[in-house]
This record gives C-alpha cells, sequence and structure tokens, in this order.
C-alpha cells in the first residue's frame, strides 16, 4: 500500500491532529525540508497506540522530536511523520531519585525539572538540542555526561501499537549509538538521579548554557554537531585545520564560531547542507587521511 492510498478521513476517530502535505521545515532546528504526506501530532501515548493500530504495517513511519541532527531532504518524507515535539511532554517525579519523561520533552526541560527538585545527574542535558526521545535514540551527550549513563528503564512502543517497559540490558549502546529491538521506538525513558542541591545545579545549569551560547552559533539555524568526534580527535579541529570555516554552499556554511556546526542563511535548500557535509567530508579526508562520519541523519526524497 501507498501513503497515497491513505485518506485523511481514516484517522478521524484520533484526539490527536493529521495533517496532509505539511510542511517539515518549522519542525527542524535547520528550517528547511520538504513536506511530509502526513503529519500526525498524537494527544498522548494512548492516542498514539490507536493511531498505529489503525496504520497499514507497510506505511513508512518517521519520529521527529525538535528536529536536531536531522536533515530532511527537500523532497519531503513520505508516510507519515509522528512529531513529539509539544506533544508527548509528560514528565513526573516517580520515587525519590527516578524521574520519568516522555519523548517529547525536550532535554534542556528535565534537566531544569530535576535540578529544581533538588537532584543531579542530568544537568550536561540542558546544552542538548534536542528530545528525550531523541537522546535515548542516538545515546546524546555533552559536557561529559551521556544519556545512558542515567538511563533506569525506557518504554518502548512498536509499530503496532503495543507499549511495554524495557531494561538498559535489551540495548547495545555506545558513543552516538543505541540498537534495540526492531520497528520499536522509545515513547519515555526513567532516569537514575542523586541527592544534589538545587541552587547549585541551577548554576550549573546556566553556566553549561553560556558556555554552549559563546562555542556555538546558537544564533542561527544549525542542526547540532554534524559529524561524530574520530577516536582520540575533534571533528571542528579537523575541519578548522582542513581551512573550511566559511566555506559556503548556497546559503549553507560552515560555522565560523564553531567548525563543527553548518549554519543555514535566508532560502536555504537541505541540497546546500548535504553537499556542504561531504564536501566537508572529502576534504578533511584528503588533507587528514581521516573519513568522518555524519552525526546527523540525513532523510527523505531529494527534489
Amino acid at each position: 500500500m501507498h501513503t497515497g492510498d491513505i485518506s485523511i478521513q481514516a484517522f478521524q476517530k484520533l484526539r490527536g491532529r493529521v495533517l496532509q502535505k505539511e510542511r517539515l521545515a518549522p519542525y527542524t532546528s535547520w528550517r528547511v525540508g520538504g513536506p511530509g504526506d502526513f503529519v500526525y501530532i498524537p494527544a498522548d501515548l494512548n492516542d498514539v497506540s490507536d493511531f498505529l493500530q489503525q496504520l497499514p504495517i507497510d506505511v513508512p513511519l518517521l519520529w521527529l522530536g525538535l528536529g536536531s541532527n536531522t536533515l530532511i531532504r527537500d523532497g519531503g518524507i513520505p508516510g507519515v511523520t509522528l512529531i513529539t515535539q509539544g506533544a508527548l511532554n509528560d514528565i513526573e517525579h516517580c520515587e525519590p531519585f527516578l524521574v520519568r519523561a516522555e519523548a517529547g520533552v525536550s532535554c534542556a526541560q528535565i534537566a531544569r525539572y530535576t535540578a529544581r527538585l533538588g537532584l543531579a545527574g542530568l544537568e550536561f542535558m540542558a546544552g542538548i538540542p534536542g528530545t528525550v526521545g531523541g537522546a535515548l535514540a542516538m545515546n546524546a551527550g555533552c559536557y561529559g555526561g551521556e544519556t545512558w549513563q542515567r538511563v533506569a528503564k525506557v518504554e518502548t512502543i512498536s509499530r503496532l501499537g503495543h507499549r511495554q517497559l524495557r531494561t538498559a540490558a535489551d540495548f547495545e549502546v555506545g558513543y552516538r549509538h543505541v540498537k534495540g529491538p526492531e520497528n520499536e521506538w522509545f515513547a519515555a525513558g526513567y532516569f537514575n538521579l542523586n541527592a544534589g542541591e538545587k541552587q547549585r545545579s541551577l548554576e550549573d545549569i546556566k553556566l553549561l548554557i553560556e558556555k554552549r551560547n559563546l562555542s556555538q552559533p546558537t544564533s542561527w539555524p544549525n542542526g547540532g554537531s554534524v559529524f561524530r568526534n574520530p577516536p582520540g580527535d575533534y571533528a571542528a579541529r579537523l575541519i578548522e585545520q582542513s581551512g573550511l570555516k566559511g566555506m559556503s554552499i548556497g546559503n549553507a556554511r560552515v560555522s565560523e564560531k564553531h567548525a563543527n556546526f553548518i549554519i543555514t542563511e535566508g532560502d536555504a535548500k537541505a541540497a546546500d547542507i548535504e553537499s556542504l557535509i561531504f564536501h566537508v567530508a572529502d576534504v578533511v579526508e584528503k588533507e587528514h587521511g581521516i573519513r568522518l562520519k555524519p552525526e546527523v541523519r540525513i532523510i527523505g526524497k531529494s527534489v
């Protein structure tokens, strides 16, 4: 079955919203990308289960959080794009040192929430420009912390809409890498915290944000770090040493502030960003003999 065989009326009994041919650029941090055949914004996790039980199994499905670390091509996304940001955003203090956050909760939000509870351990997440779901999916990290260092268990939801609890033992976790059961997505995470001091944690978060704003081009649309750091080195150093700071293709440019960021200006195209990503990788390989691996996911159809 193709997406064109589905009518929007098929989803009218849901409490969430289903949109057809919706522009995806506003849902991404690069602010580029073509339309989604269908965009689904759920009411809650029960609504997601209902939706997935109705969705034909052969229709492609993409989960999208804050749209950082993701480049959606100009031709858009076939099938259904499920938007978690602003939707799956429940967060709760379950036990003295355990907090549950749904996939659409921003990393900055859970960092501040736990700090205000006087719990320590997730301050670093204030520096991750994404959601809990995305952080779980790629073991996002910064400033010495990684998401899965704090994971107690996760809730997943299958392609058929079935929800279950899983432990870290069900996943292979590494640097910017998480592999688990196929056709399951992260619905929520449970995080283990330590006793902390509210004011100290909030101050740590403030300093971390200030450091991030000083070192990264946060005032420009960007997708976060473009390349993974190779073993024993830094992608930004290799890119800068290759003379690529300020290099541009179309309205996409390697940031002068941080070489591992690509920023967009004006009416940038996803194709500009993708071309620049591979140009940077080619030049660095030629200059240093190291092939940088993109950290960003490049998905969708080309025009």
